[in-house]
């Protein structure tokens, strides 16, 4: 692993708020609400369709897609690989959230059918990455039962499967495009016990992607949500009032603060 790399990260951020781009988000009831005010406070535009009647349609208007299976049913699946479908087709990005692969055959089937359309970038936590690779993975329902360095070598190969991006979210995020790699060591302790906000970044990533590199954006807004939680942990007295100072700290973070804090180191 080397020193913390000294690019200019923020810039992936700056160029994400100067086109503040359209994101097509079909996720879970849970994350809704959360997800779009995320993307609102960083900058970006979300809309949240999923009716299988105009899935289609609304994604031909999208640059961006972001696919959650946390509450899939039927009508979901089929509009999830119907929008998938127009993002392969127009060759633009999109985000695959493999929410609890592993714990139903139904997630497993689903997931392999949106896998198959080579997702820009799939973002799990590590037990969710070791299902979909096919190595098992001990998860808790949608909660990981693995540490993030057991499933690198599962996003290495993953991400040569597909040809894009896999992110491993944890204490210190790990990407890989299956040759290049980073890991990404922002981020608060408060984080994971406000709900959702593992599936609200599928959002900024897929913001992040719209015009720029989906390696160096993928660990962009990584770095930038972690930095945005620190800052947010640093004020905040618990889950309750860290969820509010979240999202003001995804807007108020500038460009140059994201370069300056970025924790990342490529390896």
């Amino acid at each position: 692993m080397t020193q913390s790399d000294p690019k200019d990260w923020g810039h992936y951020l700056a160029q994400m708020r100067a086109t503040a781009p359209l994101v097509h988000n079909i996720t879970n009831f849970v994350a809704m609400n959360v997800m779009a005010n995320v993307q609102l406070a960083a900058g970006a535009s979300p809309a949240m369709v999923h009716a299988l009647e105009e899935v289609e349609e609304f994604a031909e208007l999208a640059p961006a897609l972001t696919v959650n299976i946390g509450t899939a049913d039927g009508a979901w699946a089929a509009g999830m690989m119907r929008a998938a479908q127009v993002m392969v087709r127009r060759k633009r990005p999109w985000v695959l959230d493999p929410v609890g692969v592993g714990a139903t055959a139904y997630r497993k089937e689903l997931c392999a059918g949106l896998v198959a359309l080579n997702p820009s970038v799939i973002r799990g936590n590590a037990s969710e990455i070791l299902a979909l690779a096919g190595q098992g993975g001990q998860a808790r329902g949608v909660d990981a039962g693995d540490a993030v360095a057991a499933a690198e070598a599962a996003a290495r190969v993953l991400a040569g499967r597909t040809g894009g991006v896999v992110a491993v979210s944890g204490p210190v995020d790990f990407v890989t495009d299956g040759t290049r790699a980073a890991h990404i060591a922002n981020g608060h302790a408060l984080m994971p016990r406000v709900t959702v906000l593992g599936c609200s970044l599928n959002g900024v990533i897929g913001a992040f992607l719209v015009g720029q590199p989906v390696f160096e954006a993928t660990v962009a807004a990584l770095a930038y949500y972690g930095l945005a939680g620190e800052q947010a942990g640093a004020v905040a007295q618990g889950p309750g009032s860290f969820q509010p100072a979240f999202l003001d700290a995804l807007a108020a973070l500038t460009p140059e603060a994201v370069t300056a804090g970025a924790k990342v180191d490529l390896a």
